[in-house]
């Protein structure tokens, strides 16, 4: 991060920042010291949920309450933030006996907080707190009270919320990756919630955009060339895939074969004959961008996909490129 600006000189504002990293950090490792069953309390807890997790917080706890939603969200538990005053005015209706909220309040006497806290002690809603008071409302009422160490805040006026709501951010971030490893998502799941981003596009498999069926090219290998060409022609992927009797892939015809091939007596021979034989493949669960990969090294620009050394599709560099993945 030096420029060469900073690189020799020192400057005040360096300090600053440095500060505040380094008392942020301080921070989280004091939280991981501090982890204990509570932590395994609050997981059974979110793990057994049959609805959503309600993640609520009032101002700068808000702000860190709405990304812990999005992050749970994003990794297989159903999650979604409400605002403790719009619950207040009718909100409440959108938490249900299946659900279970996740308040964070650092001082735990929030008291925009109130009527949902009642609203889960009558309903019996667990109700699961983050906050830095043992001994708040809030943490007595929590089916489970997570309690931040204490840590003094970046802000040198010891006034702004820094320090606290990174240590808050810091342990949804872990509660939501330790609900992912106990449900076993995978990157596919991933995908399936993240498909319009960057990431989602890396993530597609081949499976997801391999030809199938009755738009595979394949011919038998003793299937004679004029014939073949017809098949080839007929199905638009510049290539035939040449199967044996037991429908085994033996190698592709391409048009660089027919180029080599070119002879007065080429359509009378057959493709077993024309074909290169054990031609690059790719497997239905790989990722599509492995076999983009595999398409610009060997600069060509179609897969069969196998499976038991049979082909089941065939997947285009121009179907990788049509879905962003790259």
């Amino acid at each position: 991060m030096k420029t060469k600006a900073t690189a020799t000189t020192a400057h005040p504002d360096l300090a600053s920042v440095a500060r505040v990293l380094t008392l942020e950090a301080e921070g989280i490792r004091k939280l991981a010291d501090a982890c204990d069953e509570r932590i395994v309390a609050a997981l059974d807890i979110l793990e057994k949920v049959t609805g959503r997790v309600v993640v609520t917080g009032m101002g700068k706890s808000g702000h860190v309450a709405r990304k812990v939603a999005a992050t749970m969200a994003s990794v297989g538990t159903p999650a979604l933030y409400v605002h403790p005053g719009e619950a207040s005015h009718g909100d409440l209706g959108m938490i249900t006996k299946a659900d279970a909220i996740l308040a964070l309040s650092y001082s735990g006497e929030t008291g925009e907080l109130a009527d949902l806290v009642s609203y889960t002690r009558r309903y019996s809603i667990p109700l699961i707190a983050i906050t830095a008071k043992a001994d708040s409302t809030l943490a007595q009422a929590a089916d489970v009270a997570l309690t931040l160490p204490a840590a003094a805040e970046a802000c040198p006026l010891g006034l702004a919320p820094t320090t606290s709501t990174t240590m808050t951010l810091a342990l949804g971030d872990a509660l939501a990756v330790a609900l992912l490893e106990r449900r076993g998502f995978s990157s596919d799941d991933f995908q399936v919630l993240h498909p319009g981003g960057r990431l989602g596009k890396r993530l597609v498999r081949v499976r997801d955009l391999m030809h199938e069926g009755d738009a595979l090219p394949l011919v038998d290998a003793a299937l004679v060339m004029a014939e073949a060409l017809i098949i080839m022609t007929a199905k638009g992927f510049g290539c035939v895939g040449v199967i044996d009797g037991d429908g085994a892939l033996s190698g592709i015809v391409t048009d660089g074969d027919l180029r080599r091939n070119m002879a007065p007596d080429l359509l009378g021979r057959t493709a077993g004959e024309v074909m290169t034989a054990a031609p690059k493949t790719i497997r239905p669960e790989a990722l599509a961008a492995e076999a983009l990969g595999h398409m610009n090294a060997k600069a060509i620009t179609s897969l069969f996909v196998v499976a038991d050394g049979k082909p089941i599709g065939i997947v285009r560099m121009h179907d990788c490129l049509r879905a962003g993945v790259a």
